[in-house]
């Protein structure tokens, strides 16, 4: 039964990190990172390509195919100021396809730097996408929430999509401590990224080949994909002595019907790539619950709220929760269910899909190491000792960890 988490206080979540053992860049082949394997209880070393090893054929792996977006663009003022405007989500069109496509105008909701000096007025940039030359103004709208409500307009006919690509930064982690630079626009996205939307990487991913998957392929693991948006709020930290107290960001998922179909069929066991992948499976059992007990609900109201899993106890086995989601989509004729979750996986949580975890090393009394601790619980000091002690790079460009609960999957 799942325990109540909100007691919980996130120092004891803390651990020494020297900055030196923070990857500010990654290695030259992403295969070659190190690999800690925690196999329920045991911990060994390998390298990261040969994880296959360590995996169960014929399982189920769960990939988040989200592609990072050049979130970050400068402005000038006439009197010289710099302002950043950062992209947050989409405000209008509020969906993520519709506003890359958006070709004269489209608003967002943003994180704005050097804001007091940006008071009133229109902000206007030239930039060259291809050939043309475009004119690209910013407007502050009104404040939404902890962001503001910029609305942007341009000539020439190009997607929005194509000018972020033109004049917009990547937006590479506060905690490196560096500039951008051109190599992060490979080396920051994962070898299978699609679906533009996130501010920063699914970074578990960023370990993987093309080589690293054809051997998955050739050892009968099924590979499937779905899609969580990563938000700024992923680098958040956990200001609160109680976790009771610390709201988790929302974000937006797509799960193709496919891809619940397959989770059926493998009795709703899967491996998950990265601590977004995990948070989408997991909230696709409350949404499940939910069209079971609503057949009528909207795709708006299927989302999990931070506290959902600890104040609500259902009996339903994921597999029966998986079903009843997939007949709400043929009820409502969706082919690709479009929501999003706020849930928080702390220890207490009894995890309902997610069985084995591909993930990185997280940051001292952060939330993903609370999923970790959900996971494996207090041996994940154990976990983390042993990383420290073995030369183990840490955060988005550093080494990674494989952690099996269940092989019988």
């Amino acid at each position: 039964m799942t325990k109540d988490p909100r007691q919980i206080n996130i120092s004891d979540y803390n651990y020494p990190l020297p900055d030196e053992r923070i990857a500010k860049f990654p290695i030259a082949r992403r295969d070659q990172s190190k690999l800690l394997v925690y196999d329920k209880g045991a911990i060994s070393d390998d390298i990261f390509c040969h994880i296959t090893d360590h995996l169960p054929a014929g399982a189920l792996m769960v990939f988040n195919n989200t592609k990072v977006i050049h979130a970050r663009l400068h402005f000038h003022k006439e009197t010289g100021a710099q302002i950043e405007i950062f992209l947050l989500e989409p405000a209008e069109p509020a969906d993520y396809e519709s506003i890359f496509h958006a070709d004269s105008h489209c608003g967002w909701y943003c994180l704005v730097g050097n804001l007091k000096k940006w008071k009133e007025g229109k902000l206007c940039r030239s930039v060259m996408v291809g050939n043309k030359k475009i004119t690209i103004s910013a407007t502050r709208k009104e404040v939404h929430h902890t962001s503001n409500h910029i609305h942007f307009e341009w000539d020439g006919g190009v997607s929005f999509a194509e000018i972020l690509d033109a004049m917009g930064e990547l937006p590479i982690p506060p905690y490196l401590n560096r500039a951008t630079e051109e190599s992060d626009k490979t080396t920051y996205q994962t070898v299978y990224s699609k679906i533009k939307g996130s501010v920063a990487a699914p970074t578990a991913g960023l370990h993987f080949t093309s080589e690293v998957l054809a051997d998955i392929d050739s050892k009968g693991i099924e590979r499937e994909e779905l899609t969580l948006h990563v938000g700024a709020g992923t680098f958040r930290p956990v200001k609160s002595e109680l976790i009771a107290e610390h709201e988790m960001h929302t974000e937006t998922i797509a799960v193709r019907r496919h891809t619940i179909e397959r989770l059926i069929a493998h009795n709703a066991k899967a491996i998950a790539v990265g601590t977004t992948s995990v948070r989408t499976l997991e909230s696709l059992y409350y949404m499940g619950v939910k069209a079971a007990d609503n057949p009528d609900i909207t795709a708006e109201e299927l989302h999990v709220d931070q506290w959902l899993p600890y104040d609500t106890h259902p009996t339903m086995s994921a597999r029966e929760a998986l079903t009843h989601l997939l007949a709400w989509m043929d009820r409502h004729e969706q082919t690709v269910l479009h929501s999003s979750t706020q849930i928080i996986i702390a220890p207490g949580y009894d995890y309902k899909i997610v069985k084995i975890l591909v993930t990185n090393f997280h940051q001292p009394q952060s939330t993903l190491l609370l999923l970790v601790s959900a996971l494996i619980g207090d041996r994940w000091h154990d976990v983390y000792d042993h990383a420290l002690n073995n030369g183990y790079r840490f955060l988005s460009y550093g080494d990674c960890s494989l952690f099996i609960t269940d092989k019988n999957i």
